[in-house]
């Protein structure tokens, strides 16, 4: 039957099996012999037994810690401690048994389970398993115990005392014997259920015994046996050939209580099983949401973030499925999740998947953020459905400067605000120190190559060890890329030796930049190398800020910590005088960068004003990557929402930049198919499309924004109407959210609903969430469920082997409604070498500005009739993408590497061509 049930068990989810651990202190011949008879029925029905075996030198301590590792491991069901504990120091047994975890107690042996068994909680109890045998052993003779009189002799808290509570609570008379007892013949004689458990050897004689009775012999004892081999025999505690006489049942000794303890054990642990199975079914949460507590005027954020309780993190993930073992806490409102959960949850069903993207924003962005956090908590907290958000994680540049945290806003944001937007936990850190590893690893490269002879540099490279030298691994794949079969460093020639030594960097092709987390503008461009000791190596170097760090799209980008090795030794970070790409695992770093990031690759859980949980992790930035939070974290949470459930991501910026990179690269990497798009407009940024004042972050907005003006509004709607023709090209889905302010008249965001599902959004609904939570997301969310449900035919804008400017062409022309396209001689020169270094068949992450469709940020709505110009193209090898730089014309003064031929294309660029001629560098 247990048998049966396990392959039921398997049924519901065929990576799931039974777990059951026997802990077992020092080397007994009887407890091996015990054991071997579990770990056999174990493995008969299906269960996943393990044997941990402790010294005779083992302490309490480490017996404690052993008990400890096994109560927090998830695939863990049943734990059994093996007594008595052979060691030989002393060691508390009572303490020893009450630290496993009652839900693992098969033996039934804790506190807890014996406190529920004595007071009648049957089922909600773990029952010893020597007395849980002897009443099925009762029940399988048709006797009915109840209103029975049953003796038990023994008081012991392994048999006798919960067999006494046992027949007690199946409704029989039951009386206890002891060594005190008078009388006890008597006493036996009154019994129609005697179950004996004294450990006196056949001490019970049958003329003590009722006629009929049934009689449960428990005792194990050694008497001696001349014709035995060993000198002895087993007997039980009752006179066995007397007894049988008299009583109408009776079990042997050897043979009968014996199997069906072990069976009981089985039981116990299919029983856990399939407790576990049902309290931790994938997509069932049983989940609190808070109550949020509306103030008008609305509060500052950070008063709105820091009025509400956040529930410990450690509830919200046991809420939403995770394991204990799965969760590393990070203080009280923050943990990581264990990548493992991915093979846990493998055979469940996904569930929605929702990108939330903008039109072409305002400097003071529209709200994609607060739309994220608000859509979630409208689907978790008020239409009571599984829903996950997963964000990017801030850089501390934006939040130092105008631009702020990336939280959401108002009572829709992650909480709490200063640990989202600060460190959170580490993650950019370990970026920033990985980054500048391999940044350090190249310079100090350059300068040994430049200082040093070929045997110098080979005998640092690969150095004595204990009289030998040895290869490592990476300079092993180096050898092979290289098309050097040996493995012995002694038996390279010179010119292998000078082959492997010599990376041969073109310091001019160096495009690897070192990294800081904040906007320090004055590293922007530095000298490096100007120590003594560096020997008049000096060349110009800058930074950039961390989270455009080509180890940030990896990390974003990732499928796994096998993947993100892989990735992270493809990186390409310069090219040798001869043409070919240099990694950083011919710079043997490669394998360092995983041990800083190891961390890092786990994702992040926090969550919401109302308690809906929200996965924060990675933050590439929209322009230079790819601008979408990490794909592990989204596949994670489509695991835990189950298939009824939803996942809402957002995308950097406008659907031009961050969707479409979405689309054609996230999902292509992740393999995930996306079933809603979710458009963010707002009435200012559309009037701004339709001619409006310029806007500027920190200056008061102009009149035109403040005050009605359908006739803006309707005109600026030609951006919002090529945006969602941009979604649309990917055959999923739109549902426009407006995002409304104080200052909106009823007809502005009436008259942009209205032309939303005119141009082909599948609904379009004002929204309120920054003023009201979650409440104010209702209506999105009912129109995102309904959008799930529509027939979509997600496809790709274009093929990953195309030439590299056909992609570059197909984006520029579908998404921007550019003419075409213009290679600069350094983007046609990269095009070249990537396709020759056999890149070419990367996806492309276009680099451009945010704040127009087309490459010029003052030319707004949905401009038409122009070129797109290329300056340069970029390799992020590890990340996989090509990235393209548009030419951007916000500054004359900015002007470099080319970019002042594309001035060329007007008259009016003619002349700021040659006032750059006349008056700049």
């Amino acid at each position: 039957r247990l048998k049966k049930d396990v392959a039921q068990m398997k049924t519901q989810d065929p990576n799931f099996q039974p777990g059951l651990v026997v802990l077992q202190v020092g080397d007994r011949d009887d407890s091996n012999l015990y054991i071997s008879m579990k770990l056999k029925a174990a493995a008969e029905i299906g269960i996943n037994a393990t044997h941990l075996r402790l010294p005779k030198t083992a302490t309490e301590d480490e017996v404690l810690h052993s008990i400890m590792e096994v109560n927090e491991n998830s695939a863990i069901h049943g734990l059994i401690v093996q007594l008595p504990l052979d060691s030989i120091h002393k060691i508390d047994t009572e303490k020893v048994t009450n630290v496993v975890a009652p839900e693992k107690d098969v033996d039934g042996l804790t506190c807890i389970n014996a406190g529920k068994l004595s007071r009648g909680d049957l089922g909600d109890c773990f029952i010893p398993c020597t007395p849980n045998g002897c009443m099925e052993l009762i029940r399988q003779t048709g006797v009915s115990v109840a209103g029975k009189r049953a003796v038990v002799i023994g008081r012991s808290k392994i048999v006798g005392a919960p067999m006494h509570d046992l027949l007690l609570w199946n409704h029989a008379t039951v009386t206890t014997c002891h060594s005190k007892t008078a009388d006890l013949a008597a006493e036996v004689g009154r019994a129609d259920i005697l179950v004996v458990g004294i450990g006196k050897a056949e001490m019970v004689k049958g003329d003590w015994v009722k006629k009929g009775a049934v009689v449960i012999d428990c005792g194990i004892n050694h008497i001696p046996d001349e014709t035995r081999p060993s000198g002895k025999r087993v007997v039980g505690d009752v006179h066995y050939s007397s007894v049988k006489e008299q009583a109408g049942f009776i079990t042997p000794v050897p043979g009968g209580v014996g199997p069906m303890t072990v069976a009981m054990l089985m039981q116990n642990t299919v029983l856990s099983a399939k407790r576990f199975l049902e309290s931790h079914q994938p997509g069932k949460w049983s989940i609190t949401y808070t109550k949020l507590i509306l103030q008008k005027p609305v509060p500052s954020d950070i008063v709105i973030s820091r009025s509400c309780v956040p529930k410990p993190i450690d509830r919200l993930a046991t809420e939403v499925g995770l394991l204990s073992d799965e969760v590393e806490l990070y203080g009280k409102t923050k943990a990581k999740v264990q990548l493992d959960i991915i093979s846990r949850l493998r055979a469940q069903p996904d569930g929605k998947y929702v990108v939330v993207t903008g039109i072409t924003p305002t400097p003071l962005g529209e709200g994609k953020s607060t739309t994220t956090i608000g859509l979630v908590q409208a689907l978790g907290a008020h239409m009571k459905l599984n829903v996950f958000a997963c964000v990017r994680q801030p850089s501390q540049g934006p939040t130092f400067g105008i631009k702020g945290g990336a939280a959401g806003g108002g009572y829709s944001q992650v909480i709490p605000m200063e640990e989202f937007n600060l460190h959170l936990t580490g993650d950019i850190h370990a970026i920033t120190a990985a980054n500048n590893l391999v940044a350090a690893a190249i310079d100090a490269r350059l300068f040994h190559e430049a200082t040093q002879t070929d045997k110098a540099l080979y005998n640092r490279l690969v150095p004595l060890s204990g009289g030998q030298r040895t290869f490592s691994p990476i300079q092993i794949n180096r050898l092979m890329r290289l098309g050097i079969e040996k493995t012995d460093p002694t038996t390279l020639t010179e010119e292998e030796i000078t082959r492997f030594a010599r990376l041969d960097m073109d310091p001019d092709s160096i495009t690897w930049h070192r990294v800081i987390d904040t906007n320090d503008r004055f590293l922007r461009k530095i000298t490096i190398g100007q120590s003594p000791t560096e020997k008049g190596h000096t060349r110009e170097a800058q930074f950039s800020i961390t989270v455009a760090s080509e180890i940030m799209a990896v990390l974003a980008l990732t499928s796994s910590l096998k993947d993100m090795r892989q990735r992270l030794a493809k990186m390409v970070v310069a090219t040798s005088r001869s043409g070919q790409p240099i990694t950083t695992e011919d710079l043997g770093v490669s394998g360092a960068l995983t041990v800083l990031m190891r961390d890092a690759i786990k994702p992040n859980l926090m969550q919401t004003l109302e308690g809906t949980p929200v996965f924060v992790h990675a933050g590439p930035f929209a322009n230079i990557a790819h601008g979408n939070s990490s794909v592990l974290a989204d596949k994670i949470a489509l695991k835990l929402v189950g298939p009824e459930g939803f996942v809402v991501t957002e995308a950097g910026f406008g659907a031009d930049i961050g969707m479409e990179k979405f689309f054609n690269i996230k999902c292509r990497y992740s393999g995930l198919r996306p079933h809603v798009v979710v458009l963010v407009a707002t009435v200012r940024a559309l009037k701004m499309h339709g001619g409006g004042p310029t806007v500027t972050a920190g200056m008061a907005l102009p009149k035109e924004y403040v005050e009605e003006n359908l006739e803006l509004l309707e005109k600026g709607c030609s951006n919002m109407r090529k945006q969602v023709e941009n979604a649309r090209h990917f055959g999923v889905p739109v549902v426009v959210a407006v995002n409304a302010f104080k200052t909106d008249t009823e007809s502005e965001l009436d008259l942009i609903c209205t032309l939303a599902k005119e141009v082909g959004a599948f609904d379009a609904v004002r929204c309120s969430h920054w003023a009201e939570g979650g409440a104010g997301a209702v209506a999105l969310g009912q129109a995102v469920q309904r959008a799930s449900e529509a027939p979509s035919d997600f496809k790709f804008l274009y093929d990953v082997e195309l030439p590299i400017a056909d992609k570059i062409r197909i984006i520029a022309q579908k998404i921007y409604g550019a003419d075409d396209i213009e290679l600069l001689p350094d983007a046609q020169h990269k095009v070249e070498l990537y396709t020759k270094q056999g890149f070419g068949n990367l996806p492309i992450c276009m680099a451009k500005t945010h704040l127009s469709l087309s490459h010029e940020a003052d030319k707004k709505g949905v401009p038409t009739g122009f070129v797109l110009p290329i300056r340069d193209i970029r390799a992020s090898v590890g990340a996989g993408f090509l990235y393209p730089l548009v030419v951007h014309f916000l500054c004359p003064w900015s002007l470099k590497d080319g970019g002042e031929i594309a001035c060329l294309h007007s008259f009016k660029k003619i002349l700021r061509y040659l006032f750059c001629i006349l008056f700049c560098q």
